[in-house]
């Protein structure tokens, strides 16, 4: 395993947040066709905070919203990891499987690969019992990886966190279990 690593799959490596992270984050989190299934983009000091809170997560949790490079090029291409939810709904708190890659690297099955270790992991380091995912019913290509790495459909539901006339409300929700 290379040392620079926390974890890595055949094609991606997981580490912690580097300061250099920054810029491309703040590109991707920019990037309309990224975010086009959140409910705004996010400047570069948005992106920052966001980098503090997933900083403090890992702090709080021992997991997180891992960095994730591309192992063949070096190159940082987003976060795939663990993440825990706790906005009012019927199924929270709970823990969410959760990706985000740079549009460059989508189409390549980095997602599902990333997010099978991450659920992996879950389950074996953090004695995870279930594991949750969720996006706008909009979110075909998301909702696609959560079929492809094993989780089942639970429900749609209206995110609390979005206006009812927001077309990002509506929801999928699914999950797997540790077997």
């Amino acid at each position: 395993m290379n040392r620079k690593y926390l974890f890595e799959s055949q094609r991606l490596g997981f580490r912690k947040w580097k300061d250099s992270d920054r810029i491309s984050f703040a590109k991707m989190n920019s990037d309309a066709e990224v975010m086009q299934y959140f409910p705004q983009l996010l400047n570069q000091q948005e992106t920052i905070s966001l980098i503090d809170r997933i900083h403090s997560h890992f702090e709080k949790w021992s997991f997180g919203l891992w960095a994730v490079e591309e192992k063949d090029s070096g190159n940082f291409i987003g976060f795939i990891g663990l993440n825990y939810a706790d906005f009012k709904s019927s199924f929270t708190p709970c823990i969410e499987i959760g990706w985000r890659l740079d549009r460059q690297y989508w189409k390549l099955g980095y997602a599902s690969e990333g997010a099978r270790l991450c659920i992996e992991k879950g389950f074996k380091e953090f004695d995870l019992k279930q594991i949750y995912s969720f996006t706008s019913v909009l979110n075909t290509k998301s909702e696609n990886v959560m079929i492809k790495i094993g989780m089942m459909k639970v429900m749609e539901f209206e995110h609390p966190k979005l206006e009812k006339d927001n077309p990002l409300c509506k929801h999928v929700l699914y999950r797997i279990d540790h077997e």
